[in-house]
């Protein structure tokens, strides 16, 4: 019993760890086939910046990638420490204030993919999710060439005057919407909104009647995010909803 529990077992089963670890390691030591895609995200309380550089995309929330290509993520934080994780695809790196942290993931199949900061921030850390939305290569290739053009110029009459009440209002100052006069970087980038999953990094589903409540007072949803309650009317908010929603 001592010779079989104390030396064979523990070398049958050190020996088959060791072959394991020696395949998993000569397989990740293997150059990558394809170049990695650069995507850089920048943690904010409690939202996620989402910048593909060399495509010139700036977006929030919703990071696209290519499925079955590897992508090379920089993490950075602009206030306190978050932390990047996506169950399905990897384990958890920090983003530290001042320092970039870079780690790689891939989905070898489309989907979604739900990810959550997973470093405490503060109050609102249980509503900063994002999702990873792994498009087929050609799918990905058409959202790069859409999200690099600038806002749509709205065609109904309802989204023309929320056009105008939008660049007319505060928001302005806090968004940016491409191709406009609204150039704020306190919050997300507004340019494609119509297109994305969820509304204040995963608060709602994103739908004309979560965003309605949302920008009536977002404080109700998400207490303590830097967006105040909006003093427009219920005409002015259902234009900007039209507009917004447009915004694909």
């Amino acid at each position: 019993m001592i010779l079989v529990g104390g030396l064979v077992v523990p070398l049958v089963v050190l020996g088959v760890l060791w072959t394991i670890t020696l395949a998993e390691m000569s397989a990740l030591s293997q150059p990558t086939r394809s170049t990695p895609l650069r995507v850089q995200v920048i943690g904010h309380q409690w939202w996620w910046e989402v910048r593909y550089p060399q495509e010139g995309i700036v977006t929030a929330n919703d990071i696209h990638i290519p499925a079955g290509r590897p992508v090379e993520v920089e993490l950075t934080t602009d206030d306190v420490i978050h932390s990047f994780w996506v169950p399905q695809l990897t384990g958890k790196t920090d983003l530290v204030s001042g320092r970039i942290n870079r780690m790689r993931i891939q989905a070898d199949m489309p989907g979604i993919y739900r990810g959550q900061c997973a470093e405490y921030c503060g109050l609102q850390h249980a509503n900063m999710i994002f999702y990873v939305v792994a498009d087929r290569p050609a799918r990905f290739q058409n959202w790069v060439s859409v999200e690099r053009q600038d806002a749509a110029t709205p065609t109904d009459s309802l989204a023309q005057q929320g056009e105008r009440t939008l660049l007319s209002s505060a928001c302005v100052g806090c968004h940016t919407v491409r191709g406009t006069q609204a150039s704020g970087r306190v919050g997300p980038d507004l340019t494609h909104f119509g297109s994305r999953v969820s509304i204040g990094a995963g608060t709602l589903n994103n739908s004309p009647e979560n965003l309605l409540a949302w920008i009536t007072d977002s404080q109700v949803f998400k207490p303590g995010n830097l967006m105040p309650p909006m003093p427009l009317s219920p005409d002015e908010l259902e234009a900007i909803v039209a507009y917004l929603e447009g915004l694909k």
